[in-house]
């Protein structure tokens, strides 16, 4: 079953709430980043113009996966930016995980881009990141 994700009507009333979930961890992970991306923004009206490499390690995917995504926020904030697609790898090395991303986007331009919310912040409210049946998924919950 391919990596998914959907937003959540009826879990956070003033945020925005989405699961995701994958076979694989790296999937899950994908699948939360395209979720992102998405609420932020239409992603086929972003340009590529814009590139952030982003390196984490950490012992706690759970840890590491919320620091990725509070990625998003940090550079939409700090550069001005929306993206239009983010690739990254993780592997694992002893006890620790290393994710190796790459955010790509366009600085903000309302006359081209369908920008959708204006993301705050990745929070811990309802956050879990498990492994059910041999799928992985994650719960999240955007301060929008």
């Amino acid at each position: 079953m391919p990596a998914s994700f959907h937003f959540l009507d009826d879990v956070a009333l003033a945020d925005l709430a989405f699961d995701a979930e994958g076979d694989s961890v790296q999937e899950v992970f994908e699948a939360a980043s395209n979720a992102v991306i998405e609420a932020m923004a239409d992603p086929k009206t972003v340009g590529a113009t814009w590139e952030r490499r982003v390196e984490h390690t950490g012992a706690d995917l759970a840890e590491l996966l919320f620091d990725w995504l509070s990625d998003f926020v940090y550079w939409k904030d700090a550069a001005g930016v929306v993206f239009s697609r983010a690739s990254l790898s993780l592997t694992r090395e002893g006890g620790q995980w290393k994710l190796a991303g790459t955010l790509i986007g366009e600085p903000v331009n309302q006359a081209t881009q369908v920008l959708r919310n204006d993301v705050k912040g990745v929070t811990k409210h309802l956050y879990r990141l498990h492994q059910d049946n041999g799928r992985w998924r994650v719960r999240v919950v955007l301060d929008v």
